[in-house]
């Protein structure tokens, strides 16, 4: 496709999905639910459709080498299809949020106002490798009143052009506008640059990726930006810990699903509890698969162990790699989660009340957790339904972003004639 072609067709589909937005921010939420309703339905009848076209993409990643952790991203087996089709169910579940009045007061003057929940507009999402951001996305956008632009990896170009597709179909039938999802039609990597460029037609990016990405993002986009960036995740281990909760924990936090942004990076120990916990801790990794990258400290516990470099504190390994630290407080801790972290989601394993406090105060991050997984930082494990992703940014969401994320307000106020002196 030509360059001029590209930006034409980009162009169209920004200003479809405006079109869109604009009925969408009117439509019922009866009108909203059903087309959800349809969306779950429609995307369970076309499992086999949209299986050809992942097992497609995922054959033609392995071809190309791409990195495990993408490739496991990439495939929608059954149980993830399953959860594709249930967040969209629990979507259609949830409060509509639009229109919801947060505040209403009255001023002297006799004006009533009222702080009233409206859409953002037009969404625009660009993501790698995982096609169940597709219908998550979709499902969440149109609940919340928004059009959305996606653009996947070309990774995953085939299965998410299926998804969408099947998703389009769904929301003409339920009687809105196919343009309220759509699907940047080209691979390329120049369309993403022209969409970055629509400020008038597309309201808001969300992008979703390596730090590399992110960083394209930020630098090239003329539209605001909510930055999903990596997780370097922490759960430190204090000397006050439930040990063998503490191993629960980490195992799970490390290995339940080691390629998602908030599994476990780097693991910190209390010295005091180190000589006991962190051998018998390390072999259960180890059985896993996990390449432990460890301190001076902890490589003088545990023999054959890979020495950490400075820069593995700040990795986001996104596989079975994990590096562990041994500290002498909780102090320290935080200190090296507030250096080397990345602001998504830190643990601490404690049964000391005050400790756990400190913890969840000074650690400045999305999702912070006391005696629970950091897996858990996940819009639909949060009740939300689902997620458009997780916002390590403070301005205008943080943490996972369900349906109140994707919306903003607008005052709304009611007079009898009152003129300003």
């Amino acid at each position: 496709m030509s360059e001029q072609a590209l930006r034409e067709t980009i162009r169209r589909v920004a200003l479809e999905a405006k079109q869109a937005a604009r009925r969408l921010a009117q439509a019922s939420t009866e009108q909203k639910h059903a087309a959800l309703k349809a969306m779950a339905d429609s995307l369970r009848a076309a499992r086999q459709e949209i299986a050809s076209a992942n097992a497609a993409d995922v054959e033609a990643a392995r071809q190309s080498r791409l990195p495990s952790a993408m490739v496991d991203r990439l495939i929608l087996n059954e149980k993830r299809f399953e959860e594709m089709v249930a967040s969209v169910e629990a979507v259609a579940a949830l409060p509509d949020p639009v229109g919801e009045v947060i505040r209403k007061w009255k001023r002297p003057n006799g004006l009533s106002i009222e702080k009233v929940r409206v859409p953002l507009g037009v969404i625009g999402i660009i993501y790698e490798s995982r096609p169940d951001v597709t219908s998550d996305c979709a499902a969440l956008c149109l609940k919340s009143g928004n059009a959305v632009v996606l653009r996947g990896g070309a990774e995953a170009f085939q299965s998410n052009r299926a998804i969408a597709t099947v998703l389009q179909r769904a929301i003409s039938r339920a009687g809105l506008p196919a343009a309220a999802v759509s699907c940047l039609p080209t691979p390329e990597r120049a369309g993403v640059d022209l969409m970055l460029q629509m400020d008038d037609a597309i309201d808001v990016i969300i992008p979703r990726g390596g730090e590399a990405l992110i960083r394209k993002v930020v630098e090239t986009s003329k539209i605001p930006v909510i930055k999903h960036a990596k997780g370097v995740c922490h759960v430190y281990v204090d000397d006050a810990a439930d040990l063998a909760m503490a191993q629960r924990i980490a195992f799970n936090a490390k290995c339940q699903r080691p390629a998602t942004c908030n599994a476990m990076e780097t693991l910190l120990v209390h010295q005091r509890v180190a000589p006991q916990w962190l051998p018998p801790m390390v072999r259960q990794l180890q059985q896993a698969g996990v390449e432990i990258r460890g301190c001076e400290r902890t490589r003088a516990l545990v023999g054959g162990l890979t020495a950490a470099t400075e820069g593995d504190w700040s990795a986001e390994y996104l596989d079975l790699i994990l590096s562990v630290k041994i500290v002498d407080s909780l102090d320290e801790a935080i200190e090296h989660i507030s250096r080397y972290g990345s602001a998504h989601s830190d643990a601490i394993v404690t049964t000391h009340h005050a400790r756990a406090m400190r913890f969840l105060h000074e650690v400045d991050s999305a999702c912070v957790y006391v005696n629970a997984s950091t897996r858990f930082t996940d819009g639909f494990q949060f009740g939300l339904g689902a997620e458009i992703g997780i916002s390590t940014d403070k301005l205008h969401a943080r943490g996972p972003m369900g349906l109140e994320e994707l919306t903003t307000y607008k005052y709304i106020v009611f007079g009898d004639g009152q003129l300003r002196e």
